[in-house]
C-alpha cells in the first residue's frame, strides 16, 4: 500500500506528531511519501493543486492521508485517489475554518477525529454513517520515558532549587492563553514557570522529566499531545478541560483538572506541586492503546478499509 501524507509546512517544518505517525506507519510496510502545502487560508492552499496532482501522477498513492480540515478539502479537490482526513482540533474549534472542514468531512472516503469532542460537530450525515473514527495521535514511548529529575536537570542545566512548571507551548500562542498560567504561578513561591519553545524533541523529553508538573490552560485543544507525552514521563499534570484531557487523566493520581478560575489553577498547582512523586500516567497511555505503534495498526486497518470499499 502507498500512502501520500498531505500537511502544511507552513511553520518551516512538518509538525512532529505527523512525522511520528509516519515513522510508526512506515514500520508496518506501507510505502509512503509527504506533500507539504506551503500558504495560508483556503485559496493559499488551493495554489497547491496542481503540484499535488503531479506528485500523485510521479508516485501513485493508493490512499492520501491529509491532516488537519484545509489539507484535506484541497486533496479532495482530485477525486482520484480516496483521501483519509485526520481533524487535530484547531480545524474543527476555529470557527471560520469549521465550515471549510465540514465540507471536507463530506467528502473524505473516511474521517479521523483525534477526540470524542470534536467528532460530536460532525454533520449529522456523517454521524449516521460508518466514515468516521476516533484515534487519537499516539505517544512514542520510547522517547517520553520516566528518568530520574536530577538528571534531566542536570542535562539542561535547569535550577535545582526551584520548583518547574513547563507550559504547554509559547506564551505568544493566544491559544495557549499563558497570562493565566503568567499569574497563577506568579501568585507561588520559588515556582518558575517554563516557555515549551525552540527545544527539540529530545529536550522535550528531558523537560518533561526535570520539572516538577506541566500546565495546560489552553483555550481550545484537540487531544494534546503534551498531555499524553508527560503522562508517558509519568509527570504530574494540571490542566483546564480541554479536548480529551480529562478522559485520558481520569483515575490517575498526581493530575488534577483545573477550571479557568484563577484560583482554582493556583490551588491545583499547589496540589501537584507537592505530590512529589511520579504518577502512573505512562500505564495508563499503554493501557488506552495510545503508543504509536498501536495507533498505528488502528490507522492502517482505516487504509484497509477504504481500498477494500
Amino acid at each position: 500500500m502507498r500512502i501520500l501524507v498531505v500537511c502544511s509546512k507552513n511553520s518551516g517544518k512538518v509538525a512532529p506528531f505527523i512525522t511520528e505517525q509516519v515513522d510508526s506507519l512506515s514500520k508496518t510496510g506501507l510505502i509512503i511519501d509527504y506533500f507539504t502545502i506551503q500558504g495560508k487560508g483556503f485559496f493559499g492552499y488551493l495554489k497547491n493543486l496542481d503540484k499535488l496532482n503531479l506528485k500523485i501522477s510521479e508516485f501513485n498513492p493508493t490512499v492520501i492521508h491529509a491532516h488537519y480540515g484545509l489539507s484535506g478539502l484541497m486533496a479532495n479537490l482530485q477525486r482520484k485517489v480516496p483521501v483519509v482526513t485526520t481533524y487535530h482540533g484547531s480545524d474543527i474549534n476555529n470557527a471560520k475554518v469549521y465550515p471549510f472542514s465540514k465540507i471536507c468531512i463530506l467528502l473524505s472516503a473516511f474521517n479521523i477525529f483525534v477526540s470524542e469532542k470534536n467528532m460530536i460537530r460532525a454533520p449529522q450525515s456523517i454521524k449516521r454513517d460508518l466514515k468516521k473514527v476516533l484515534i487519537p495521535c499516539g505517544v512514542n514511548i520510547d522517547l517520553f520515558k520516566p528518568i530520574d529529575k536530577e538528571a534531566a536537570r542536570k542535562k539542561l542545566g535547569l535550577n535545582f532549587e526551584k520548583k518547574l512548571v513547563l507550559f504547554a507551548g509559547a506564551f505568544q500562542n493566544k491559544v495557549k492563553n499563558a497570562s493565566l498560567a503568567q499569574q497563577a504561578v506568579a501568585s507561588l513561591h520559588d515556582v518558575e514557570l517554563l516557555e515549551l519553545n525552540g527545544f527539540t524533541r529530545d529536550q522535550v523529553a528531558l523537560l518533561m522529566n526535570a520539572v516538577d508538573c506541566v500546565l495546560m490552560t489552553s483555550f481550545t485543544e484537540g487531544s494534546p499531545q503534551f498531555i499524553k507525552e508527560a503522562m508517558a514521563c509519568n509527570c504530574p499534570i494540571v490542566s483546564v478541560n480541554v479536548g480529551d484531557v480529562s478522559e485520558l487523566i481520569e483515575g490517575v493520581d498526581g493530575c488534577f483538572m483545573s477550571s479557568y478560575d484563577l484560583v482554582d489553577v493556583e490551588n491545583k498547582l499547589k496540589l501537584a506541586l507537592t505530590f512529589n512523586e511520579k504518577t502512573e500516567g505512562r500505564q495508563q497511555i499503554i493501557d488506552k492503546g495510545l503508543d504509536t505503534e498501536t495507533v498505528a495498526k488502528r490507522i492502517v486497518r482505516v487504509y484497509e478499509k477504504v481500498i477494500n470499499n
